[in-house]
């Protein structure tokens, strides 16, 4: 079982070049393949965090793997609706150009400060793949953008500013931050367990006294 969670991640770094192959090449005729091979993909994605957590073999090398399988997973599924349906995602430019550049900015800004990407693998940022999946399959199953394109687009704007907020606020590089509030917590040295199922983060006993008493210790005049 410890090694499940790897062989989930390089299902996803294998199914990427697959995806752009398919789409290269076979454009429409291939995505009912695409899009079963994306929900397979978020599959994995999903059980690989939950099994490394529960049998302890969340590493960092294997959190950061897990990081670059997730973008370069959608990254293809993206590239391969612009080259079946290029005028869904012309229609849209400016907001993906957006997107990208704070998906860049995020790795950048990490990399600056941390010498590594980011693996917070954030709450939000799970939510914005659930979004991912139901407006890749709107596009491609469907032919429509509309709604649930621009609901994917804000959730992952605040995804995009949570992970920012991550890095900034860390004082050194962390794995499985659940958000910015977390990264706030682990600078002050609050500390608080984890669900071992959503990388959510639970506060210790008594968590507003001692915030309070840290706040108040940084505002007493010497």
């Amino acid at each position: 079982m410890k090694h499940i969670p790897l062989a989930l991640i390089i299902f996803r770094f294998v199914a990427a070049p697959i995806i752009f192959f398919l789409s290269y090449f076979f454009r429409e005729l291939a995505v009912p393949i695409i899009l079963l091979l994306m929900y397979l993909g978020l599959i994995s994605d999903i059980l690989d965090g939950i099994i490394a957590r529960k049998y302890q073999v969340a590493t960092a090398t294997l959190r950061r793997l897990d990081s670059q399988a997730d973008m370069l997973f959608w990254l293809s599924i993206g590239i391969a609706t612009w080259l079946i349906y290029p005028e869904l995602i012309l229609d849209h430019i400016v907001e993906v150009r957006i997107l990208l550049g704070l998906e860049v900015f995020c790795y950048v800004l990490s990399l600056v400060k941390f010498k590594r990407e980011s693996a917070s693998h954030a709450f939000l940022s799970k939510l914005w793949g659930l979004t991912l999946l139901a407006v890749f399959t709107s596009m491609l199953g469907f032919y429509y953008a509309g709604t649930v394109f621009y609901c994917s687009l804000i959730v992952g704007y605040i995804a995009h500013i949570d992970r920012l907020l991550i890095t900034l606020l860390l004082p050194q590089w962390t794995h499985d931050v659940p958000s910015s509030y977390y990264a706030y917590l682990i600078r002050k040295g609050i500390s608080f367990k984890r669900n071992p199922y959503l990388n959510q983060g639970t506060l210790c006993r008594y968590p507003i006294t001692t915030l309070l008493l840290n706040i108040k210790f940084q505002i007493t005049p010497l």
